[in-house]
Protein backbone atom coordinates (compact mmCIF):
# COMPACT_ATOMS: atom_id res chain seq x y z
CA UNK A 1 0.00 0.00 0.00
CA UNK A 2 1.48 3.34 -1.00
CA UNK A 3 1.79 6.31 1.33
CA UNK A 4 -1.00 8.93 1.20
CA UNK A 5 1.00 11.79 -0.33
CA UNK A 6 2.41 9.46 -2.97
CA UNK A 7 -1.14 8.40 -3.90
CA UNK A 8 -2.19 12.07 -4.06
CA UNK A 9 0.62 12.98 -6.45
CA UNK A 10 0.26 9.84 -8.60
CA UNK A 11 -3.55 9.91 -8.88
CA UNK A 12 -4.90 11.06 -12.23
CA UNK A 13 -7.60 10.09 -14.69
CA UNK A 14 -6.75 6.91 -16.56
CA UNK A 15 -8.71 6.04 -19.67
CA UNK A 16 -7.25 2.70 -20.74
CA UNK A 17 -7.74 -0.40 -18.60
CA UNK A 18 -6.90 -4.07 -18.65
CA UNK A 19 -10.03 -6.25 -18.93
CA UNK A 20 -9.15 -8.10 -15.70
CA UNK A 21 -12.09 -8.08 -13.26
CA UNK A 22 -11.73 -6.31 -9.92
CA UNK A 23 -12.05 -8.84 -7.07
CA UNK A 24 -15.06 -8.07 -4.85
CA UNK A 25 -12.96 -7.50 -1.68
CA UNK A 26 -10.86 -4.94 -3.58
CA UNK A 27 -13.97 -3.13 -4.87
CA UNK A 28 -15.51 -3.25 -1.39
CA UNK A 29 -12.41 -1.54 -0.03
CA UNK A 30 -12.90 1.32 -2.51
CA UNK A 31 -16.52 1.73 -1.42
CA UNK A 32 -15.56 1.69 2.27
CA UNK A 33 -12.96 4.40 1.59
CA UNK A 34 -15.52 6.50 -0.28
CA UNK A 35 -18.09 6.00 2.49
CA UNK A 36 -15.59 7.24 5.09
CA UNK A 37 -15.65 10.73 3.53
CA UNK A 38 -16.94 13.66 5.53
CA UNK A 39 -20.43 14.89 4.74
CA UNK A 40 -22.51 17.82 5.88
CA UNK A 41 -24.25 16.96 9.16
CA UNK A 42 -22.93 13.40 8.64
CA UNK A 43 -25.78 12.96 6.16
CA UNK A 44 -23.82 10.47 4.04
CA UNK A 45 -26.09 11.23 1.05
CA UNK A 46 -24.45 8.74 -1.29
CA UNK A 47 -25.22 5.32 -2.67
CA UNK A 48 -22.72 3.45 -4.85
CA UNK A 49 -24.04 1.26 -7.67
CA UNK A 50 -21.22 -1.11 -8.66
CA UNK A 51 -21.76 -2.40 -12.20
CA UNK A 52 -19.99 -5.43 -13.64
CA UNK A 53 -20.85 -7.92 -16.37
CA UNK A 54 -24.06 -7.35 -18.31
CA UNK A 55 -25.12 -4.33 -16.22
CA UNK A 56 -21.75 -2.70 -16.91
CA UNK A 57 -22.22 -3.34 -20.64
CA UNK A 58 -25.74 -1.89 -20.64
CA UNK A 59 -24.66 1.16 -18.62
CA UNK A 60 -21.76 1.65 -21.01
CA UNK A 61 -24.16 1.67 -23.97
CA UNK A 62 -26.23 4.39 -22.32
CA UNK A 63 -23.15 6.49 -21.53
CA UNK A 64 -21.92 6.04 -25.12
CA UNK A 65 -24.97 8.02 -26.28
CA UNK A 66 -23.09 11.05 -24.97
CA UNK A 67 -21.15 11.15 -28.24
CA UNK A 68 -24.31 11.87 -30.22
CA UNK A 69 -24.05 15.51 -29.21
CA UNK A 70 -20.25 15.78 -29.23
CA UNK A 71 -20.34 16.84 -32.86
CA UNK A 72 -21.67 20.20 -31.60
CA UNK A 73 -18.32 20.69 -29.86
CA UNK A 74 -16.06 19.53 -32.69
CA UNK A 75 -14.89 23.07 -33.39
CA UNK A 76 -14.01 23.53 -29.73
CA UNK A 77 -12.33 20.15 -29.30
CA UNK A 78 -10.67 19.90 -32.69
CA UNK A 79 -10.80 16.82 -34.89
CA UNK A 80 -8.27 14.71 -32.93
CA UNK A 81 -9.78 15.35 -29.50
CA UNK A 82 -13.27 14.75 -30.92
CA UNK A 83 -12.19 11.35 -32.29
CA UNK A 84 -10.54 10.52 -28.95
CA UNK A 85 -13.75 11.46 -27.10
CA UNK A 86 -15.91 9.31 -29.38
CA UNK A 87 -13.55 6.35 -28.92
CA UNK A 88 -13.43 6.82 -25.13
CA UNK A 89 -17.21 7.01 -24.70
CA UNK A 90 -17.69 4.02 -27.01
CA UNK A 91 -15.54 1.71 -24.87
CA UNK A 92 -15.00 3.55 -21.56
CA UNK A 93 -11.43 2.32 -21.81
CA UNK A 94 -12.67 -1.26 -21.33
CA UNK A 95 -12.94 -0.64 -17.58
CA UNK A 96 -14.36 -3.79 -15.97
CA UNK A 97 -16.14 -1.86 -13.20
CA UNK A 98 -18.37 1.20 -13.45
CA UNK A 99 -19.52 2.83 -10.24
CA UNK A 100 -22.52 5.14 -10.40
CA UNK A 101 -22.61 7.48 -7.43
CA UNK A 102 -25.99 8.88 -6.48
CA UNK A 103 -27.17 11.30 -3.86
CA UNK A 104 -30.48 12.35 -2.43
CA UNK A 105 -32.02 15.01 -4.68
CA UNK A 106 -31.45 18.41 -3.10
CA UNK A 107 -34.41 20.65 -2.33
CA UNK A 108 -32.46 23.92 -2.11
CA UNK A 109 -29.29 25.53 -3.39
CA UNK A 110 -27.73 25.24 0.08
CA UNK A 111 -28.54 21.53 0.32
CA UNK A 112 -27.23 20.96 -3.23
CA UNK A 113 -23.92 22.62 -2.41
CA UNK A 114 -23.46 20.52 0.74
CA UNK A 115 -24.43 17.25 -0.94
CA UNK A 116 -22.24 17.79 -4.00
CA UNK A 117 -19.28 18.78 -1.81
CA UNK A 118 -19.85 15.60 0.20
CA UNK A 119 -19.93 13.55 -3.02
CA UNK A 120 -16.71 15.21 -4.14
CA UNK A 121 -15.03 14.14 -0.90
CA UNK A 122 -16.34 10.57 -1.33
CA UNK A 123 -15.17 10.53 -4.94
CA UNK A 124 -11.67 11.68 -4.01
CA UNK A 125 -11.44 9.01 -1.28
CA UNK A 126 -12.44 6.40 -3.85
CA UNK A 127 -9.92 7.68 -6.41
CA UNK A 128 -7.07 7.83 -3.89
CA UNK A 129 -7.90 4.37 -2.57
CA UNK A 130 -7.85 3.02 -6.12
CA UNK A 131 -4.45 4.60 -6.80
CA UNK A 132 -3.00 3.38 -3.51
CA UNK A 133 -4.23 -0.14 -4.28
CA UNK A 134 -2.66 -0.31 -7.75
CA UNK A 135 -5.90 0.42 -9.61
CA UNK A 136 -6.77 3.32 -11.86
CA UNK A 137 -9.97 5.27 -12.29
CA UNK A 138 -11.62 7.99 -14.31
CA UNK A 139 -14.54 10.15 -13.21
CA UNK A 140 -16.77 10.28 -16.28
CA UNK A 141 -18.61 13.34 -17.46
CA UNK A 142 -21.75 12.15 -19.20
CA UNK A 143 -24.78 13.66 -20.87
CA UNK A 144 -27.41 14.20 -18.21
CA UNK A 145 -30.14 13.58 -20.75
CA UNK A 146 -29.45 9.81 -20.36
CA UNK A 147 -29.50 10.01 -16.54
CA UNK A 148 -33.15 8.86 -16.38
CA UNK A 149 -32.41 5.79 -18.50
CA UNK A 150 -29.38 5.03 -16.34
CA UNK A 151 -31.46 5.36 -13.16
CA UNK A 152 -34.05 2.96 -14.57
CA UNK A 153 -31.36 0.42 -15.48
CA UNK A 154 -29.80 0.58 -12.02
CA UNK A 155 -33.04 0.76 -10.05
CA UNK A 156 -32.18 4.13 -8.51
CA UNK A 157 -35.06 5.32 -6.30
CA UNK A 158 -36.95 8.46 -7.37
CA UNK A 159 -35.59 10.48 -4.42
CA UNK A 160 -32.00 10.01 -5.65
CA UNK A 161 -30.11 11.30 -8.68
CA UNK A 162 -27.03 10.00 -10.47
CA UNK A 163 -24.30 12.58 -9.95
CA UNK A 164 -21.26 10.83 -11.39
CA UNK A 165 -19.93 7.63 -12.92
CA UNK A 166 -16.44 6.29 -12.22
CA UNK A 167 -14.64 3.79 -14.46
CA UNK A 168 -12.30 1.54 -12.45
CA UNK A 169 -9.77 -1.07 -13.50
CA UNK A 170 -6.14 -2.04 -13.64
CA UNK A 171 -4.20 0.44 -15.79
CA UNK A 172 -2.57 -0.72 -19.01
CA UNK A 173 0.26 1.76 -18.38
CA UNK A 174 1.99 0.75 -15.13
CA UNK A 175 2.89 2.92 -13.44
CA UNK A 176 0.65 5.47 -15.13
CA UNK A 177 2.34 8.83 -15.58
CA UNK A 178 0.61 11.76 -13.91
CA UNK A 179 0.35 14.96 -15.95
CA UNK A 180 2.23 18.08 -14.80
CA UNK A 181 0.47 20.34 -12.31
CA UNK A 182 0.56 24.12 -11.99
CA UNK A 183 3.13 25.13 -9.38
CA UNK A 184 1.49 28.37 -8.23
CA UNK A 185 -2.07 27.76 -7.03
CA UNK A 186 -2.16 29.49 -3.63
CA UNK A 187 -2.43 33.15 -2.71
CA UNK A 188 -0.89 33.87 0.70
CA UNK A 189 -2.17 36.86 2.62
CA UNK A 190 -1.07 38.43 5.92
Amino acid sequence: MMELHEAITKRHAVRDFLPDPIPRPVADKLIRAASAAPSSMNEQPWTFYCCEGETRVRLGHLIAQTTVHLSEYMEVLGAKRYEDAVQWYSSLGDAPLLIAITCLKPDSEFTAMNRYLSLGAALENLLLSATAGGLAACNITFAYWVRGDMATLLGVPEEQEIAMIVAVGYPTDVPPAAPPRRAETAVWLD
